[in-house]
């Protein structure tokens, strides 16, 4: 991943065409919730709310939304019960989130059909990469979406605070072989994600093509297969989740207190830049970044 400029005003402005300011929420599909919520519990995460109709729980903290939904066919990638978690589907916050899905369907993206029930608000959501979705979210300032569909958890704390200050940094997409330019156009096109210079990378994973988000508040990542390896995953898939962090030490330190495990060897071990933990459930995995504050 890539740290963010330490002054978003620097920034020299960019298209923002879908009005893109942040991400709502992330979300893993999984047949066993209770596994994957232990592993977001030692990340820091806290569970506050669960759906009211689904098998669907929030897990919080600061200001990152993290989602679990285990309810049988929400989606595709849940299909084998036995699969690992998968990376599903990310929120991004937009100003009207029905103009938003309208101009990535006129593009040519795949609209999600809607299964909202009564009572629940139908978010607009268009396919990404290996059966993941996205969706638009324009209900976060005065309320959020999660204040209609979810009931908070009786006597937790509904904001609890990040961990080493702790947010979103971005997401890792893994794409298959010589696809770069494919994936650069779509999200070009649709989102207005513009292609980061090498010399702005930092952090310990630094493969792939770095994108930043037209609001200036996260990061994309592309990462193809290596050429040289024959048995090289050509998958397309949302792999992994960067969190930034203005102290990626003291970040660490707390999260081995909590039981998390990072990979540590001669090539990559957890350093100021950033830090990878072990993968988790066969398919779990965080990286965190060093951002300015």
């Amino acid at each position: 991943m890539t740290s963010r400029q330490p002054d978003r005003e620097a920034l020299p402005d960019a298209p923002n065409p879908l009005g893109l300011d942040g991400i709502e929420y992330i979300e893993y599909t999984t047949s066993h919730p209770q596994a994957l919520g232990q592993v977001l519990e030692a990340m820091g995460f806290r569970p506050v709310a669960r759906h009211r109709s689904r098998e669907v729980v929030l897990y919080r903290q600061g200001s990152m939304n993290l989602v679990i939904n285990a309810h049988p066919g929400d989606n595709s990638l849940q299909a084998e019960p036995d699969r690992p978690p998968a990376l599903s589907a990310v929120a991004f916050r937009v100003h009207d989130a029905a103009q938003a899905f309208r101009r990535c369907v006129d593009l040519g993206a795949w609209p999600v059909e809607g299964h909202a029930q009564a009572m629940e608000l139908n978010v607009p959501a268009i396919h990404g990469p290996g059966g993941a979705r996205y969706y638009f979210v324009d209900r976060y300032r005065e309320f959020s979406i999660f204040d209609i569909d979810f009931s908070l958890i009786p006597t937790v704390e509904a904001h609890p605070p990040a961990l080493a200050n702790m947010d979103y940094f971005g997401v890792v997409q893994y794409i298959g072989l010589d696809r770069s330019a494919d994936w650069l156009a779509f999200y070009g096109e649709m989102f207005g994600f513009q292609p980061i210079p090498d010399g702005q990378r930092f952090g310990i994973m630094p493969k792939g093509t770095l994108l930043r988000s037209p609001c200036g508040r996260f990061m994309w990542q592309l990462i193809e297969p290596d050429p040289a390896v024959e048995t090289a995953d050509s998958s397309e898939e949302l792999h992994r989740i960067g969190i930034g962090t203005p102290d990626v030490g003291a970040a660490v330190t707390a999260l081995k207190l909590r039981g998390v495990q990072f990979v540590e060897s001669q090539r990559l071990h957890p350093e100021d830049r950033g830090a990878l933990t072990r993968t988790s459930l066969g398919s779990v995995a965080f990286e965190l970044v060093h951002r300015d504050t």
